[in-house]
């Protein structure tokens, strides 16, 4: 799609605390065909396309951080692959798989879209992907995604399944709504192969009903589990930031996702980037950096590096989300579907 561009041997990517940065993620929309309760606003105002940047543009920016020793790419959105064209992206940015500089390429996806695509993403080498689902019960689902379709999500697990993608599923554990169904989906997921994790409510943007009100702690849910069940814990990892267990009666792996009760930051190898070009050093603070303008000002991609390195240097050593019961406002004012999952 883009040939890249630059004149100097870029660096690798170490921030103040001595992390290697190797892992990327970019929204390539902040669009979505769900309005799911956590993430965002039931009427949200999306931004005007030609805000976003184009796909060669994406691209382009993605190849840069391959570049510069990114090893894992995961597209994300709003919903990526509502996204006109997208398939094109990802047919352009397998030939970094090819070559052998990217280990992989995947997704986080409202599973919508799978039936249509998953051969496709098969096909380019996408091998695992990351399905958000967080109920087995139709009505739920449909009241905590408000405009979304249980079966459609199911029938693009079961396309994805069979093209041979590992797929593992997301859960944002939600007080009062999901968390008696929680043995259930692992025994589902397990069932058919996949993990599963578990996602502690994050302070993003201001929805209602309140993340006071949603927040379902991790280490709650780890207990009750346990009540039924052996769990030990395991070495795997993927890359982000789910620290897993196995179950001994399935033999499935559990992953929590604990930003809140035990955050992840020690080891934090991330950076986002949104479907605008802004780059996110960390998800819970609001500290971002400017691409679209280096990336637009040159052919080169000298000036995109600068700005990249400018900005890891400024990565900080931690997030300061935190559910706060005194003001119940977010500790971060955008919506994770602008930031991207």
């Amino acid at each position: 799609m883009f040939d890249d561009v630059f004149t100097t041997k870029p660096a690798l990517m170490i921030d103040p605390f001595g992390r290697s940065i190797d892992y990327l993620r970019v929204s390539v929309t902040d669009r979505c065909d769900f309005r799911c309760v956590y993430c965002m606003a039931e009427n949200m105002a999306f931004l005007p396309k030609k805000d976003l940047l184009s796909l060669e543009e994406l691209d382009r920016l993605c190849s840069a951080f391959v570049d510069k020793g990114v090893r894992k790419l995961r597209l994300t959105g709003g919903e990526p692959l509502v996204r006109k064209d997208v398939m094109t992206l990802f047919r352009s940015l397998s030939r970094h798989l090819s070559s052998g500089a990217l280990e992989e390429l995947t997704v986080t996806t409202n599973g919508s879209q799978l039936a249509r695509y998953a051969a496709d993403l098969a096909a380019l080498g996408v091998k695992r992907i990351n399905v958000s689902m967080d109920t087995l019960d139709a009505a739920k689902f449909r009241a905590i995604t408000r405009w979304g379709d249980l079966a459609d999500v199911l029938r693009g697990i079961d396309a994805a399944l069979a093209a041979g993608i590992h797929v593992k599923i997301n859960a944002v554990a939600l007080k009062g709504v999901n968390e008696g169904e929680i043995e259930d989906l692992i025994a589902w997921a397990h069932g058919k192969g996949m993990d599963i994790s578990f996602i502690e409510v994050m302070p993003l943007g201001d929805i209602e009903p309140s993340r006071l009100d949603q927040y379902l702690p991790l280490s709650v849910v780890r207990a009750r589990l346990m009540d039924r069940w052996t769990l030990t814990e395991s070495d795997h990892r993927t890359g982000g930031p789910a620290r897993y267990v196995t179950v001994k009666e399935t033999g499935g792996l559990v992953g929590f996702i604990t930003p809140m009760t035990h955050n992840f930051c020690e080891s934090c190898n991330r950076v986002r980037v949104t479907c605008t070009g802004t780059l996110y050093m960390c998800l819970g603070q609001e500290d971002a950096a400017d691409l679209r303008a280096p990336l637009r000002a040159s052919e080169s991609n000298d000036p995109l590096f600068a700005a990249i390195d400018r900005a890891i240097a400024r990565k900080p050593k931690g997030h300061d989300f935190i559910i706060d019961r005194r003001t119940r406002r977010p500790s971060v004012g955008r919506h994770m579907s602008m930031t991207g999952g």
